[in-house]
């Protein structure tokens, strides 16, 4: 783990330590908020990392088609190619039918949903979340929660979150 992943962590938790000489109530909410972005950061970013890796050792495509593409211009008219095929004239109807078949073909099949569900499952994201709605409840149900401090928490568990998974994570094919 490189100096500046730890030193960024130190001096964001520094400044969340800085909130309790302000109020115990303050210093509560920015480091619930700070180690809940924190985490789920970092676990975002560890299964990230291993579907990347998992899916190069698998050699799946790398490339996959631009989505917004796809639906911009769905026929490739804009693309690269200069061939234009005569399309002969066909009833709206079959026309209809064949579209809607595609586009069933197209939706996610309940394997690809099985298959992907261990990775949306994880404990490294499901535990976070939880920490972050348990942290929330608890500082809720004690009279304690101030979302002028608990959002700027938010944010800077967000931005500690992002530096040290770049510098832990950083280098996905290592």
């Amino acid at each position: 783990m490189p100096k500046s992943t730890i030193s960024a962590f130190l001096v964001a938790q520094g400044v969340v330590l800085l909130a309790a000489a302000y109020s115990p109530a303050a210093f509560a909410n920015l480091e619930t908020a700070f180690v809940s972005a924190l985490l789920i950061l970092l676990g975002s970013m560890y299964s990230y990392r291993r579907l990347v890796r998992r899916n190069v050792d698998n050699g799946a495509a790398l490339h996959l088609d631009d989505v917004v593409e796809k639906i911009d211009d769905p026929y490739d008219l804009y693309g690269e190619t200069e061939t234009v095929e005569p399309r002969e004239e066909r009833p709206l109807k079959e026309v209809i039918k064949e579209e809607k078949a595609r586009l069933k073909a197209s939706r996610a099949t309940v394997k690809n949903t099985v298959k992907s569900a261990p990775a949306a499952m994880s404990l490294l994201r499901l535990v976070p979340y939880g920490v972050l709605v348990l942290g929330f409840i608890a500082l809720k149900n004690n009279g304690v929660l101030d979302l002028r401090f608990y959002l700027p928490g938010l944010a800077v568990g967000i931005f500690t979150g992002y530096l040290v998974g770049k510098g832990i994570f950083g280098n996905v094919t290592t």
